[in-house]
């Protein structure tokens, strides 16, 4: 099975080396969809079908944690598994998000190896 994904970051420079880094971990992408913020990434789910979305914190807008919430009461969306791609690392912040139901946390900078394994674990795969 092939993996339709959005990428939710303010930065184009980090939405880019995202998409360099999945297509490096070599898994089966279908479709990699990109927004800015929140409330483009709301509009994008409109009329795209995603297994996995990709989220920062921190942007203009629609933050990260207000999009959580406006997909987590959507009927569509509230299962969809979401990874959190950030520079905040507070233990804090993390307690917060893995209680809004994140899968993952991830500090940026990533390494294929550290994508590959937690999409497998979270999509059903297995460890590389």
């Amino acid at each position: 099975m092939s993996y339709n994904i959005l990428i939710v970051d303010d930065s184009n420079i980090v939405r880019k080396v995202l998409i360099k880094t999945l297509n490096i971990a070599g898994l089966p992408i279908n479709q990699i969809v990109e927004a800015k913020n929140g409330q483009q990434a709301l509009d994008l789910l409109k009329d795209n079908w995603i297994d996995l979305i990709f989220l920062d914190i921190n942007m203009p807008i629609m933050n990260g944690m207000e999009f959580m919430q406006h997909i987590r009461e959507s009927h569509d969306y509230d299962e969809t598994p979401i990874i959190i791609v950030s520079t905040e690392g507070s233990k804090e912040r993390q307690h917060e998000l893995f209680d809004k139901n994140i899968k993952a946390y991830l500090r940026k900078p990533i390494t294929p190896k550290m994508l590959a394994n937690k999409i497998n674990k979270i999509l059903g795969g297995q460890d590389s």
